[in-house]
Formats: C-alpha cells, sequence, structure tokens
C-alpha cells in the first residue's frame, strides 16, 4: 500500500497493511530538550530517527505537496510589542489580540504553534459593531492569495498522489473566540444572539466559498476542523447550545464535503468530546482528534459507545509517555485491541510536552511502531 491508501483504510476501517506511524509532534523546548539528551541537531524528522534507533528499516512513506488554502485575513494585523515588563511583555498578534506573554518569546511565537505559550488575555478586536464590519474585509474569500501560487499545476499533479493530503480550516467556535475571545463569546450566545448569528452565517458562507474553489482543483483525502471546544469534564458550550448553534454550519459544510466526495471529515478539539461526538456524527463527521486522556476521554469506551461511525486520531496518553518503561508498555497495551479493530491511528494527545525525555520518547515510538506493523 502506498501512504495514501494505508491512511483510507487505517481511518476508515479497511484493511491497511500497518496503520500509520504517527508517534506525535515535539514543540521547541520539547526538541530542545532532546537535543541536549541524544538528539542530533541536524536531525529533522526525529519521528523518523527514532524508528531507525529501534530497528526500524521501512522505507518512509510517500509525501510530496499539499494544496494549503489560506483562510487567515488579508492583511493581517501588525505584530507589536506595546510594553516591555520586567519578566513579561505586552504584544499584539497578527490576528489583532492584545495580551501578555512571557519575556522569553517574542510575538513571532503567537503566530504558529512553535511552543506552549501560557498568555494573558487583555482585549480581542472585535469589540462593537464597527469592529466586526471592518474584521468582515479582511475575508474575501476570492483573494488570489487564498490558493496556492501553482495552484493550476497542483491540478494536474496532485489526482496521481500516493499520499494523502487534508485541507484545513477553523471552525465555527474556534473562529468566533478568536474574534470575541472566549469570554465575550460564551455571553454573547446568551446577550447578542443575533451578532452571534451574524459572524456564524459569515463564516460559514466563507469557508463554503473556500472549499468549493478548493474542491475545482483537487479533491482531498481529508477536511480537517480546529475547533477547541471542550474543558476538562464537558463541553464549553452545552449541547443543546451546539446544536442550535454549531450543527448547522458542520451539517452544511458536510454536505459539501460528502458531495465533492471527500472520504473523512475530522474534528480537532482538546477537552472532553463525549458530548460532542454525538452531535458532530449528525453532521456527517467520521473522524476526531486528539482525544486527550486526562479530559476524561477513554477510546476503547469511545469505541464500544460510538462503534464504527467514527474513527480516532491521537489518544496516547501524554502522561505516560513522560513516565515511561512499564507505564508506558501498559497504555500501548490498553489501546492495542483499539488499534486492531480499525479505525484508529494511534498518537500523542496533544503535543508532546517538554516533560517527556528523549530515551522515553524512543522507547514509545519503538513500542508504537511495533505494535503499527512497521516492526517485528
Amino acid at each position: 500500500m502506498n501512504a495514501r491508501e494505508r491512511f483510507l483504510a487505517a481511518t476508515l476501517f479497511g484493511s491497511p497493511d500497518r496503520v500509520p506511524l504517527d508517534p506525535g509532534c515535539g514543540r521547541e523546548s520539547t526538541r530542545a530538550r532532546w537535543h541536549s539528551e541524544g538528539l542530533p541537531e541536524d536531525v529533522g524528522d526525529y519521528n523518523r530517527y527514532a524508528y531507525e534507533l529501534a530497528g526500524g528499516a521501512l522505507p518512509p512513506p510517500e509525501s510530496g505537496p499539499g494544496f494549503a488554502i489560506s483562510e487567515r485575513m488579508i492583511p493581517t494585523f501588525e505584530e507589536k510589542v506595546i510594553e516591555e515588563k520586567s519578566d513579561s511583555r505586552i504584544v499584539q498578534d497578527w490576528k489583532g489580540n492584545v495580551c501578555e506573554i512571557g519575556k522569553q518569546y517574542t510575538v513571532e511565537y503567537l503566530r504558529n504553534a512553535m511552543d506552549f505559550v501560557t498568555r494573558r488575555w487583555i482585549k480581542c478586536p472585535v469589540e462593537n459593531d464597527k469592529d466586526w464590519q471592518d474584521m468582515k474585509r479582511r475575508y474575501d474569500p476570492d483573494a488570489p492569495e487564498r490558493l496556492p501560487p501553482d495552484a493550476d499545476e497542483l491540478k494536474v499533479r496532485l489526482p496521481d498522489r500516493e499520499y494523502p493530503i487534508t485541507f484545513h480550516f477553523s471552525g465555527p467556535f474556534w473562529q468566533l473566540r478568536e474574534w470575541l475571545g472566549f469570554e465575550e463569546l460564551c455571553m454573547a450566545f446568551y446577550d447578542k444572539p443575533q451578532l452571534v448569528q451574524d459572524m456564524l452565517d459569515f463564516w460559514c458562507d466563507y469557508v463554503l466559498r473556500l472549499m468549493r474553489r478548493g474542491f475545482e482543483y483537487v479533491v482531498p483525502d481529508c477536511v480537517h476542523l480546529s475547533e477547541d471546544m471542550a474543558y476538562k469534564k464537558f463541553s464549553m458550550i452545552s449541547p443543546e447550545m451546539t446544536r442550535r448553534y454549531l450543527l448547522p454550519v458542520w451539517r452544511k459544510w458536510g454536505e459539501a464535503i460528502r458531495g465533492a466526495g471527500v472520504p473523512v471529515y475530522a474534528i480537532d478539539s482538546d477537552g472532553f468530546i463525549g458530548e460532542l461526538i454525538p452531535i458532530w456524527m449528525e453532521a456527517g463527521v467520521n473522524a476526531c482528534d486528539p482525544i486527550e486522556v486526562a479530559a476524561g476521554n477513554d477510546i476503547v469506551q469511545m469505541r464500544r459507545e460510538f462503534g464504527r461511525d467514527m474513527a480516532f486520531r491521537g489518544g496516547v496518553d501524554k502522561r505516560a509517555m513522560a513516565k515511561g518503561g512499564a507505564v508506558i508498555e501498559s497504555e500501548l497495551a490498553r489501546l492495542a485491541p483499539v488499534v486492531a479493530d480499525g479505525g484508529f491511528i494511534p498518537s500523542c494527545d496533544h503535543g508532546v510536552p517538554a516533560d517527556v525525555s528523549w530515551p522515553d520518547y524512543c522507547h514509545y515510538v519503538a513500542l508504537l511502531a511495533r505494535m503499527t506493523g512497521w516492526l517485528d
């Protein structure tokens, strides 16, 4: 099987020759520790390196260009430092948020997930109707910059690809939180429902138009939404409110995704997602991640509850990875029946934190490679 066939077979409860080997992603602070513990500085693919240290000799999966659609505002806000303090700085990020971050970080750390950056929110970009009207003008779905500059070439190359590609978009809850801030959004569901609905309608139409532009060039293997909307034990808004406000958006997108022939419709949310999965399934979602164990997600129980209507990626407890030894061995043994049942690509249940040592990570990768068929 090639990488594309393997991904689809593993996700859609088929019969892959091997389950994709996807141990996880270590951010900057994690990689700094690993370099101090034996990971060579010049190694780019540390997962591949750990696999080879374990004796893995199978060739790496095929890879190549994807088809990146940019949903980000055009133009973005100016990234700047507003105030320097003794041990922190107040900055404005590219999204227009004003927040306080540690002195060790620059504004660029808020542009992408470079590391685990704790921040104190001070101001979000939409505080009144004028802000909202101004914000809308930054999202022209027909802007040429939203598609890859070589889109016409990719249209010819990608249909015969041997690796999976994914379109990534921000979900409605995620995006409204970016505009209003978390607390303001939660209150707006009660105090400003018309504003919330206007924002939802706008984002629904905007992403739908972006999807359809992309579908004209290539049918991806997956459309994936970022939608962090859960705490440790519950969703951030009630299931009833989720169905009322968010389900129509997810469902409309799902109809377009299925209509285009995309086989996997996936959603990412941290926290406990047990209340959300049934609603996602109503929208046509058939895969989710990262299944955080510390939030109360039990992937074994979820398989019993949702059967083969929902596939998973993630689900390996990062805390067990940090403890290593018999603890991570027990954790992977717990997950092995779900891997064998299909519809599950095991991986770290979030970014790999810096309390995971390089030797323990290598041990984990070796165990995972054996469980997924990459080692004898």
